[in-house]
Protein backbone atom coordinates (compact mmCIF):
# COMPACT_ATOMS: atom_id res chain seq x y z
CA UNK A 1 0.00 0.00 0.00
CA UNK A 2 1.68 3.38 -0.59
CA UNK A 3 1.14 6.27 1.51
CA UNK A 4 -1.15 8.51 -0.15
CA UNK A 5 -3.95 5.61 0.02
CA UNK A 6 -3.18 5.32 3.79
CA UNK A 7 -3.45 9.41 3.55
CA UNK A 8 -6.89 9.10 1.93
CA UNK A 9 -8.22 6.41 4.27
CA UNK A 10 -6.43 7.44 7.54
CA UNK A 11 -9.87 7.13 9.16
CA UNK A 12 -10.14 3.86 8.64
CA UNK A 13 -6.32 2.65 8.73
CA UNK A 14 -5.82 4.77 12.15
CA UNK A 15 -7.16 1.61 14.43
CA UNK A 16 -4.68 -0.49 12.66
CA UNK A 17 -2.04 2.03 13.66
CA UNK A 18 -3.03 2.16 17.11
CA UNK A 19 -3.03 -1.78 17.71
CA UNK A 20 0.86 -1.62 15.85
CA UNK A 21 1.43 1.03 18.37
CA UNK A 22 -0.11 1.03 21.37
CA UNK A 23 1.27 4.47 23.03
CA UNK A 24 -0.60 6.57 20.23
CA UNK A 25 -3.23 8.43 22.01
CA UNK A 26 -6.62 9.08 19.77
CA UNK A 27 -5.32 13.22 20.00
CA UNK A 28 -1.96 11.60 18.48
CA UNK A 29 -3.86 9.96 15.28
CA UNK A 30 -5.76 13.26 14.63
CA UNK A 31 -2.82 14.95 14.45
CA UNK A 32 -1.28 12.58 12.23
CA UNK A 33 -3.96 12.68 9.74
CA UNK A 34 -2.29 9.99 7.86
CA UNK A 35 1.42 12.17 7.27
CA UNK A 36 4.04 10.23 7.57
CA UNK A 37 6.69 12.63 8.56
CA UNK A 38 3.91 13.18 11.73
CA UNK A 39 3.46 9.43 12.64
CA UNK A 40 6.89 8.87 12.21
CA UNK A 41 7.84 12.02 14.74
CA UNK A 42 5.39 10.78 17.70
CA UNK A 43 6.46 7.58 17.30
CA UNK A 44 10.26 8.96 18.17
CA UNK A 45 8.70 10.92 20.54
CA UNK A 46 6.26 8.47 22.46
CA UNK A 47 9.02 5.03 21.78
CA UNK A 48 12.50 6.98 21.04
CA UNK A 49 12.89 5.40 18.26
CA UNK A 50 15.95 6.90 16.61
CA UNK A 51 15.17 8.47 12.85
CA UNK A 52 16.53 5.33 10.89
CA UNK A 53 14.65 3.02 13.24
CA UNK A 54 11.69 4.95 13.11
CA UNK A 55 11.09 5.22 9.19
CA UNK A 56 11.73 0.96 9.03
CA UNK A 57 9.09 0.57 11.81
CA UNK A 58 6.86 2.14 9.45
CA UNK A 59 8.06 1.14 6.07
CA UNK A 60 7.69 -2.79 8.02
CA UNK A 61 3.76 -1.73 8.85
CA UNK A 62 2.75 -0.72 5.68
CA UNK A 63 3.91 -3.89 3.95
CA UNK A 64 1.39 -5.37 6.33
CA UNK A 65 -1.18 -3.50 5.57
Amino acid sequence: MNWDRIEGNWKEIKGKAKQQWGRLTDDDLDVIEGHREELEGVLQNRYGFAKDQVRTEVDTWIRGL
